[in-house]
C-alpha cells in the first residue's frame, strides 16, 4: 500500500534537497578552488631602515589574498630560499634587501635560479632589484637590478604611473594613476623586457619602468618597483597591478578584483 506524505511534508523535503543540492554545488565550486588555487610564498624580514618591511609584507599578503586562487604564506627568514621546499610553491615573491651578502649566501642564488629557470615564477617588489649585490647573475632573473653609481629615486611624492603596454594581459583595462611613492631612476641591466607602466620624474624629465615582464628559462618574472610603504599601496591601482603580475607569474589568467 502506498502513503501519500502530506503536502506540507512534500513542500519542505523539496525544498531541503534543493538547499542540499546548492549546498553541495558549493561545496564542489570550493573544491575546484581549491585544486586550482598556486601557492604563493612572500620571502622577507630584512631591508634597509627607510623600508619598513614589518608594516609593507602584511599589506603585500592582504592584497595578493583577495584573489582566491592565491593561497599566501609568509617567511621572514631569507634562508629558507636555500631550501629544497621552495620548489612546493608556484610563486615566489621578494620583498627585502639583503644588507649582509653571506644572508643568504651562495646556496640560495643557485636554489633560486634553479627554481626560476625550472618554471616557478618570481615577483620582486620595490627594493628587492637591490637584493644580491653580491651575484652579478641575478640580473639575468631579474632583468634589471639596482646600480648604486645611478640617482637612486625622485623625492618621495606624488607621481602619475602610465600603462606602457595596454594589450598585455597585467595591465589590460587599467588606466594611468596616481600614486605617493618613490620614483625610482635606478634601475640597470641588459636582458630582454616587456615594459608594462613608465613614469616620469620630475627631477630630470625621463621616462623609467615601473613595471615589467621576462621569461627566463621555463619561468615567468615579474618585477614592479612600487612599494616604499604602506601609503605606496593605498591606490587601489597599484593592488590590483600586483596582484595580477603574481597571478600571471603563476600561470593563472590575470583577472580583476573587487
Amino acid at each position: 500500500m502506498t502513503k501519500t506524505l502530506p503536502k506540507a511534508w512534500l513542500a519542505c523535503g523539496a525544498a531541503t534537497m534543493v538547499l542540499l543540492l546548492g549546498v553541495g554545488r558549493g561545496m564542489a565550486a570550493e573544491a575546484a578552488l581549491a585544486a586550482k588555487a598556486k601557492k604563493a610564498l612572500i620571502v622577507t624580514g630584512e631591508d634597509i631602515g627607510a623600508h619598513r618591511w614589518r608594516e609593507t609584507a602584511p599589506a603585500v599578503k592582504e592584497l595578493l589574498a583577495k584573489d582566491a586562487r592565491l593561497e599566501v604564506t609568509v617567511v621572514t627568514d631569507l634562508k629558507f630560499l636555500c631550501s629544497p621546499e621552495l620548489k612546493q610553491y608556484d610563486v615566489v615573491v621578494l620583498h627585502f634587501k639583503n644588507a649582509d651578502a653571506k644572508t643568504p649566501g651562495p646556496a640560495a642564488h643557485k636554489n633560486l635560479a634553479e627554481y626560476v629557470r625550472g618554471g616557478g615564477g618570481l615577483v620582486l617588489l620595490h627594493f628587492a632589484c637591490g637584493a644580491f649585490q653580491e651575484w652579478p647573475e641575478f640580473v639575468q632573473i631579474a632583468g634589471r637590478v639596482w646600480d648604486p653609481k645611478l640617482r637612486g629615486h625622485d623625492p618621495y611624492g606624488k607621481f602619475q604611473v602610465d600603462i606602457a603596454d595596454p594589450d598585455h594581459p597585467i595591465v589590460k583595462g587599467l588606466k594611468p594613476f596616481e600614486t605617493q611613492d618613490e620614483l625610482y631612476t635606478c634601475l640597470d641591466g641588459q636582458p630582454p623586457i616587456k615594459l608594462l607602466a613608465t613614469a616620469v620624474s620630475k627631477v630630470d624629465q625621463k621616462t623609467y619602468p615601473m613595471a615589467f615582464v621576462l621569461e627566463c628559462g621555463k619561468g615567468r618574472v615579474f618585477h614592479c618597483v612600487l612599494g616604499h610603504d604602506l601609503k605606496a599601496f593605498a591606490a587601489p591601482e597599484v593592488g590590483e597591478l600586483l596582484r595580477r603580475g603574481t597571478s600571471w607569474a603563476a600561470v593563472l589568467p590575470p583577472t580583476a578584483q573587487p
